[in-house]
C-alpha cells in the first residue's frame, strides 16, 4: 500500500518537473528531443556509405573514437525527402543500444517545458509513426513533436544496422 501511494505521489511530481528539450526542424516541421539523450550536435558531414544497408541508414561517421551509424530522420518519419540544407546537423543520440546519429535540417534552441505540457500523441498519428513519438507540446501557435528517440529503431532494425555497420568496417 505504501509503495503504491509513493508511486502515485511520484507520478504527478515527475509530470510537473521541467524538461529540457533540444528543438530542431525536419522537412519544415518542428521536433524536439530530451537534452539528456542528445550527446552532441555536429555540423553535418556526409557519412561513409555502408554496403547493403537499409535506405534509412545513410552510413557511419567517426565520433568520439568510435563508429556512429547515421540515420535519415526524414525517411524514418515518412517525411518528404529533399536536399540536405547547409544548416543541417547530426544529433548524436545515446540510444538503448549505443549511439546513433540523426540528420536534421536545423537545430534551433533548448527549451524548458513543464513535463505536464507534453500531451500524448493525437489519434492522427498511427502505427509506427505514433511509436516514434513521446508526445506533443503546444505553446501558443507553436507545436513541437517530442520524439521517443529510444524507439526510432525496432530491435530487428537495430540488429540489421549493427550487422551492416560491422560488415562495412570489415570491408573498409
Amino acid at each position: 500500500m505504501t509503495q503504491t501511494m509513493n508511486q502515485s505521489a511520484a507520478q504527478p511530481a515527475r509530470a510537473t518537473q521541467k524538461r529540457q528539450l533540444v528543438t530542431f526542424e525536419v522537412a519544415g516541421e518542428l521536433f524536439a528531443a530530451d537534452i539528456f539523450v542528445v550527446e552532441r550536435v555536429l555540423r553535418y558531414a556526409v557519412p561513409r556509405a555502408v554496403p547493403s544497408a537499409a535506405g534509412w541508414l545513410l552510413g557511419v561517421i567517426d565520433h568520439g573514437g568510435g563508429v556512429v551509424p547515421v540515420i535519415a530522420l526524414r525517411e524514418r518519419l515518412g517525411l518528404p525527402v529533399g536536399d540536405i540544407p547547409d544548416t543541417a546537423r547530426t544529433l548524436v543520440i545515446d540510444g538503448p543500444d549505443g549511439r546513433v546519429g540523426v540528420v536534421v535540417d536545423a537545430v534551433h534552441a533548448v527549451r524548458a517545458v513543464d513535463g505536464s505540457a507534453i500531451e500524448p500523441p493525437p489519434p492522427i498519428y498511427r502505427g509506427l509513426a505514433k511509436d516514434y513519438l513521446e508526445g506533443i507540446v503546444r505553446d501558443g501557435e507553436l507545436l513541437l513533436v517530442v520524439l521517443a528517440t529510444g524507439k526510432l529503431l525496432t530491435s530487428t532494425e537495430r540488429l540489421a544496422m549493427t550487422q551492416a555497420v560491422a560488415g562495412g568496417r570489415a570491408d573498409g
